[in-house]
């Protein structure tokens, strides 16, 4: 499409991405919303996702046995996203909600593999993933997903821009492309359902 963006890819935790923004260091950017009142930056949601609990493939059928129970899951070695983050806070919600102390993490990370890396590797390590991302994930045999459903949502993932930009047509376009783009992939995740 026209015209031509130059993209810089980097990865950071939604507070990470929001401070950039507001420094003024990038325009824009794909995070999970953000729950702050930034009054200069947009958010506009793109798509939720499915939480999921994954582990080693080799204890997959070890974990799911017996009812959901967060208080046993809280004694397993948890892989959890660093402080002060929106999904940490989620998640230290949903164990205090379940009447629980959270876990105090083997590792703190938002990477994607080296959350495989040690899922795969330590017997009693767990994480909470997107069921897209663990679906991905399953197919390389190193990381299964434990039949449990949760029964909330992540937050959604959002297009968060510099307000003075977000009436800009390029960056317009740009969120209607993704959207449209979200919009495809709910529907092609619907039919492989």
């Amino acid at each position: 499409q026209e015209p031509h963006l130059s993209v810089f890819l980097t990865e950071g935790t939604t507070d990470q991405l929001v401070a950039r923004i507001k420094e003024r260091e990038l325009d824009c950017a794909i995070g999970r919303s953000y729950e702050g009142n930034p009054q200069d930056i947009v958010q506009e949601p793109l798509y939720e996702q499915e939480p999921c609990l994954v582990v080693a493939t080799r204890n997959q059928k070890r974990l799911s046995r017996g009812p959901l129970d967060w208080a046993k899951l809280a004694t397993l070695d948890w892989i959890l996203p660093p402080p002060n983050t929106p999904m940490r806070r989620l998640y230290n919600t949903i164990f205090i909600t379940a009447g629980v102390q959270p876990p105090v993490p083997i590792m703190e990370t938002i990477s994607v593999r080296s959350m495989e890396m040690v899922l795969s590797s330590e017997s009693n390590a767990i994480a909470i993933l997107p069921r897209d991302v663990v679906n991905e994930l399953f197919v390389g045999g190193l990381v299964a997903p434990l039949s449990h459903k949760l029964s909330w949502t992540l937050p959604p993932v959002t297009f968060l821009c510099q307000r003075h930009l977000s009436e800009q047509a390029v960056f317009r376009d740009l969120m209607q492309a993704l959207q449209a783009t979200a919009r495809r992939m709910a529907r092609m995740s619907a039919v492989h359902r």
